[in-house]
Formats: structure tokens, C-alpha cells, sequence
């Protein structure tokens, strides 16, 4: 479910017309509906209301801190991967107390700017860094309490770059090696083992990998009480897909079914890192139609947003539904609708059927919420899109589109080169 509908032929977000704000704007841009994004974390919320647990929104998909602060003020805390993440966390008002921090490569830095702040848990990727972070908390004098992320070697069935579950991932510490690390991790003075974790993938479309790994996980957490370690968290991680053409993913309750049997009785707090399901459906990419070519048969929209406001149809082949703003009668035709960037790769559909459109016509690429701004760039010096929040009848820009001037923010010439 989303708010972006039709009404007399023109596409709305909540109670805005979308083409409003892109007179206003201009595009490219990121449009957000506030009313989505609550009620995607009100599913999860919702559906593993009566048992512990902490619903932790993955900023790795989404960083806005209008975003942010929505979620926050929802009951949501963060999943976040680097310090910069867990400066935007804070920065919206969500309590350290609520964030988990993963990745496999934290650095000295960022660890101790989350040991000062007093992050829930770190979940800890490998033997290295359980001993980097148990020294770093002996030097500030502080305890850092852990979840040790474990591998469980199940095939989340997703595209092999969003895939992190699996033996060949760099993702995690092989289940059957992992009571080593915990017993490590406990003879440890300034590390409190506290949780374990797992997440084994992004756009995860059935509940079967799901219920695999957490049965192994769950009997992991039943080793680790036999070998005298206690713990009080148990992340599942995130994943949960969303429909970007025609899968019908399981839904937040559906989740809960399945794994709640395995859980509820452990005595743990459930701990959740969804990111794409909350976010990805909640906003589009709308864009404008610059010209049009013919190469032979194959027939070209160039548009103004590309690989750099959106790498997702580049970098994973992913499909993104393409919509007209105002809606039209013409004949149909096939296109491939590609950007501005100096690559062939620049893309945001392939071999796509659309009504023909003039030029300046507005086009929205759908369900761009999830890695859209967050993984964009400058690539081509092409200054990022401003993104927008809807509330009901009221938009608010939350991000202003960079200028010229940011892009060069932080050069500087060398003072031989000067005169």
C-alpha cells in the first residue's frame, strides 16, 4: 500500500499534486509521502505487538533526516553501518539506546564515537574487530555490549549482490565457528555479550529463508545458553521485499507468523533491521523528458534523472515501474528511457512500454524510496536532487538540490597554482 494515486487523470501523493511540487522544484527530484512511511513501520509494530522487540529502520536505504525523525518519533530506532549514519540517527533524536551498529569494516574512530554515545550493541563481524573493539572501550574506560553477527549459510534466494547470507558473503562469522568467538568475546573484560544476529539479505521475496535461518539460529542461541552464555537480543536481521513489478513478497504479518513460534518463547528481545519495506514504496523519482531518439529499430527517452539519482536498474538490472505524471491517451510505444550520464549503462528502463511522451513531460519511476538518494552521486559533477516530503496537503522540501558550488565544496588549489 502507498498514497500515490490518480485523481482526474494526474498523479497525487497524500492530498499534493505531484506536479505542483516539481513547478516548484523542478527535477529531478525524490518525493516522499510521510502517510506511507508511518504506516509501513505501524505494519511491523503492529504485527509483533505482545512479544519484546525493537524494530531498528535500516538508513543504508533511506538517510533523509525529515525521514528519520518521522520514524523516530514512531517508536523506531536505527540500523545503522558507519559513524556518518550514527550522526544523521542522532541528529533526528533517535535514542542511542535503540541503535544497533553492523558492518564489516568499523573504524577506530567510529567505534569509539559509538562507545561514547552508548549504542544498544554493535553487531561484530569477525575476530579482529571483536579485539579492536574490546580494546578501544579498555582505553575509554567503558564496556561495549555485543551481538556477534553469525552466518547461517542460507540462500535468501535474491539477487547475488544484495545476498549476505551465504558462505562466499563477507558478511558475518561461519555458524559452526561461532561458539569459538563466543567464548572469546566472554573471557573478554571490556566486551558484554548481550545478543546474536544474523541478516542474510535485501529484496527477499519468501518466508522460507527466513524460517531456515532462524531455526538455526535458534538453536545456536540454545548452544550458546548450554556453554553458560546468556543472551537477552536476538536480531533477524532485515530483508523483507517489496513489490517493484510483480512479486508479492510476504507481508510484515505474514513475517511474524512464521517466525514468532521460534521466538516468543526465548526469553529475548526480537530485534528487526527493515529498511526497503518501510522506505522503498513510500517514494518516487519524478523526472523530466528531454528528447527523444531513434538508433535503427530501438527507440531512446532521454530524461533528466539518471544512473547517479537512481543506480539501482544499473547496478542490479532492478525494475522500476515508470509512470506517466499526467496521465494520456496516446499510442503506446517501446522504450528504452536512459539519463544524461556519459555511460551505457545509464539507465532506468529497458525495452519499456509507455505512452508517448512530449517533451518536458513529467515521468514518475516508482518505489524509488529505498536506495535511491541514499546511493546517489555526483558523478559527471551533476549536482544530487532535492527530495521532498508530503504531509496530507502540505510538501515541505527536505533536502534542497545542490548547486554548482557544492560541488566543489572542500577543493582547493594548491598555492603554486594560484597565480
Amino acid at each position: 500500500m502507498n498514497d500515490f494515486h490518480y485523481k482526474n487523470g494526474e498523479l497525487y501523493c497524500e492530498g499534493v499534486l505531484v506536479r505542483t511540487v516539481a513547478q516548484r522544484v523542478g527535477t529531478p527530484f525524490h518525493l516522499y509521502s510521510s502517510n506511507t512511511l508511518a504506516n509501513h513501520f505501524r505494519a511491523f509494530d503492529g504485527a509483533f505487538a505482545g512479544v519484546p522487540h525493537l524494530i531498528c529502520f535500516a538508513l543504508k536505504s533511506n538517510s533523509n533526516g525529515a525521514v528519520l525523525r518521522l520514524l523516530g518519533r514512531e517508536g523506531a530506532g536505527a540500523d545503522i553501518v558507519s559513524g556518518g549514519e550514527l550522526f544523521r540517527a542522532l541528529r533526528a533524536g533517535i535514542d542511542p539506546n535503540k541503535i544497533v551498529y553492523a558492518g564489516v569494516g568499523k573504524r577506530r574512530d567510529e567505534l569509539e564515537y559509538a562507545l561514547k554515545v552508548g549504542v544498544l550493541m554493535f553487531n561484530v563481524e569477525s575476530g579482529e574487530e571483536l579485539i579492536a573493539l574490546d580494546q578501544a572501550a579498555k582505553e575509554m574506560h567503558s564496556v561495549a555490549r555485543i551481538a556477534l553477527r553469525v552466518n547461517p549459510n542460507i540462500d535468501p534466494r535474491t539477487h547475488e549482490y544484495i545476498s549476505t547470507g551465504l558462505k562466499e558473503n563477507k558478511f558475518g562469522i561461519p555458524l559452526e565457528r561461532a561458539l569459538e568467538f563466543y567464548r572469546t568475546a566472554k573471557g573478554l573484560k571490556n566486551v558484554e555479550v548481550v545478543g546474536v544476529h544474523q541478516h542474510i539479505g535485501s529484496q527477499i521475496t519468501e518466508l522460507q529463508p527466513f524460517v531456515d535461518a532462524l531455526e538455526k539460529l535458534v538453536g545456536f542461541v540454545s548452544e550458546l545458553r548450554s556453554s553458560g552464555i546468556k543472551i537477552k537480543y536476538v536480531n533477524i536481521g532485515g530483508g523483507l521485499g517489496i513489490t517493484y513489478k510483480d512479486e508479492t513478497p510476504p507481508l510484515p504479518k505474514d513475517l511474524a507468523r512464521a517466525v514468532r513460534p521460534l521466538l516468543e518463547n526465548s526469553g529475548c528481545t526480537i530485534v528487526m533491521e527493515p529498511g526497503r519495506a518501510i522506505v522503498g514504496n513510500a517514494g518516487i523519482l519524478v523526472t523530466s523528458a528531454l528528447y527523444h531518439k531513434k538508433s535503427g529499430e530501438k527507440r531512446f527517452l532521454i530524461v533528466d534523472a539518471g544512473m547517479n539519482d537512481l543506480v539501482r536498474p544499473s547496478l542490479y538490472e532492478a525494475y522500476h515501474e515508470i509512470r506517466p505524471v499526467v496521465e494520456s491517451d496516446a499510442a503506446e510505444a517501446v522504450f528504452d528511457v536512459v539519463g544524461p550520464i556519459c555511460e551505457s549503462g545509464d539507465f532506468l528502463a529497458r525495452d519499456r512500454k509507455l505512452p508517448e511522451v512530449k517533451q518536458g513531460a513529467l515521468l514518475a519511476v516508482m518505489s524509488a524510496g529505498a536506495y535511491g538518494f541514499s546511493m546517489s552521486s555526483n558523478y559527471n559533477s551533476r549536482p544530487r536532487a532535492a527530495e521532498v516530503l508530503v504531509n496530507g496537503n502540505e510538501y515541505f522540501i527536505v533536502r534542497e538540490r545542490e548547486t554548482y558550488n557544492d560541488l566543489i565544496k572542500g577543493e582547493k588549489i594548491p598555492r603554486w597554482m594560484e597565480e
